[in-house]
């Protein structure tokens, strides 16, 4: 009797958010870093027209923008460490075999894996630690558009190589400099705080109202 209470008194302190996946879980994740992906490829296409030069340097704001709500329902319905990890690895890899640089695959890694670390202090609970979780994450997407400014040789040796002229060259480059970069980094801190915020309130007032979480 003594033993069975030790037991269940040791399952109920372990941190609930270190627990290990499940088929279920997985299934979960696969759902919800499909519907991710979905929409990034969506604010490609928008952003594009949308920042026409600066498309493709604002297209990490955008995506943290819109996609707040599947983040949180994502760690909300999930609970436990590694469903926000396996997302970035997931979009990592895609950036790796589209031909991006190591970079995109690295920046999408790294950031998913300290999203993940800082929404389980909380236990994935904390609303604050959760928006937190999500800035970071949506730095990740920086991965493809990071070498515009630390890699410059290198991406015009591989635009060279997929047959691109000059003047498209140029044209990628016109709005890469010191400022652009600034904005771009800006424009994710504050697009993630405003989509992850938006991601909650939707979450509290209808997700769980409907029962999805």
């Amino acid at each position: 009797m003594i033993d069975a209470q030790r037991t269940a008194s040791d399952t109920a302190s372990k941190p609930r958010g270190f627990a290990a996946l499940s088929i279920p879980d997985l299934i979960t994740i696969g759902v919800f870093t499909a519907i991710y992906f979905v929409l990034v490829a969506v604010c490609t296409f928008a952003s594009a027209i949308i920042f026409a030069g600066f498309g493709s340097i604002l297209l990490p704001a955008l995506c943290a923008l819109v996609a707040g709500c599947v983040y949180m329902l994502l760690v909300a319905r999930l609970g436990k460490f590694g469903g926000i990890t396996v997302m970035g690895l997931v979009m990592g890899l895609f950036f790796l075999v589209s031909g991006h640089f190591v970079l995109a695959f690295l920046a999408n890694i790294v950031c998913a894996v300290a999203a993940d670390l800082i929404a389980a202090v909380g236990k994935y609970r904390s609303k604050i630690g959760i928006l937190i979780s999500y800035v970071v994450f949506s730095y990740g997407l920086t991965g493809p558009i990071l070498p515009l400014w630390f890699m410059k040789d290198a991406y015009v040796a591989s635009l060279e190589a997929k047959g691109k002229d000059a003047a498209y060259i140029d044209g990628v480059f016109a709005q890469v400099n010191t400022g652009s970069f600034w904005l771009a980094m800006a424009a994710i801190l504050v697009c993630a705080l405003i989509g992850g915020w938006f991601g909650q309130r939707m979450m509290r007032k209808h997700f769980a109202k409907a029962g999805i979480i």
